[in-house]
C-alpha cells in the first residue's frame, strides 16, 4: 500500500471535482501523465495532448450545482485506486434537490501522476 498513491488520488478527486463545478481543468492536466488513458461510457482519451482538446465536457451543468460526497479510497495495490463517488445535483439558486448518481472511478498511478483514469456510472 503506498500512502503516496493514496494522496495522490485523493488531490486528483478534488481538483476533478473542483474542474466539474467551475470548468477551470488546468490543475486536472497539470496531475496526469502525458500518455494518460481516460476512459468513460461515452468515449475514450488517450495522451495529454487529446485530454486538453476533448475534456471540454468536464464543465458545471448551466441550471444545476453539483455536490460530491467525501470519496472513499481502497488501494489495490501497484498504484490502483478505486473508489465509489456519489454526486447529488441541485437546482442553482433554490438549492432544490434534482437528482442523485453514483460513480465507480478506477486510477492508475505511475510515477506521482495519473496514468489511466476509469470512469463508470452505478447503481
Amino acid at each position: 500500500m503506498s500512502a503516496g498513491d493514496i494522496e495522490l488520488a485523493r488531490q486528483f478527486l478534488d481538483v476533478l471535482a473542483e474542474a466539474a463545478k467551475t470548468g477551470d481543468r488546468e490543475a486536472v492536466y497539470e496531475l496526469l501523465t502525458p500518455d494518460v488513458e481516460w476512459l468513460t461510457p461515452r468515449r475514450d482519451v488517450h495522451g495529454i495532448d487529446a485530454a486538453r482538446d476533448e475534456l471540454t465536457w468536464i464543465v458545471p451543468p448551466d441550471h444545476l450545482d453539483v455536490e460530491f460526497d467525501e470519496p472513499d479510497l481502497d488501494d489495490l495495490g501497484d498504484g490502483r485506486i478505486v473508489t465509489e463517488v456519489h454526486e447529488t445535483y441541485r437546482v442553482k439558486g433554490s438549492g432544490a434537490y434534482a437528482y442523485a448518481r453514483d460513480r465507480r472511478i478506477d486510477l492508475t498511478i505511475r510515477d506521482g501522476k495519473v496514468a489511466r483514469y476509469e470512469m463508470s456510472v452505478v447503481g
